[in-house]
């Protein structure tokens, strides 16, 4: 059974940095390029970040590029989104997803930016 758990949301102000973690089981996860989506209350799936199974290739959403960082751990079967200088539009329920990239399989973690 395929399983991606993500972890590490919560409130931060403005300008503060965020790191999430999607742990991921019962597939080879090496083998996927994985994806970071989210999405805001009253909008459609948005994608975020994606990076290849190797790492190798990485691309971003211009809404966010230069602010955050998508890594991964092969070893660990892990993805991470390091967000850093959050906006108040960086709000939402994030999630990591394989292919499509609008498929979400999980239960996401929330960001709230706020003051």
């Amino acid at each position: 059974e395929v399983q991606l758990v993500e972890s590490g949301g919560g409130l931060v102000q403005p300008g503060g940095s965020l790191r999430l973690s999607c742990a991921a089981s019962g597939f080879t996860f090496s083998t996927f390029h994985m994806n970071w989506v989210r999405r805001a209350p009253g909008k459609d799936v948005e994608w975020v970040a994606n990076i290849a199974d190797e790492g190798g290739i990485i691309n971003y959403a211009d809404s966010v590029r230069g602010r955050f960082t998508i890594s991964r751990d092969n070893a660990k079967s892990t993805l991470y989104l390091q967000m850093n200088s959050l906006k108040t539009e960086d709000t939402a329920m994030y999630y990591c997803t394989r292919s499509p990239w609008y498929k979400v399989e999980s239960r996401g973690t929330q960001v709230t930016v706020s003051s």
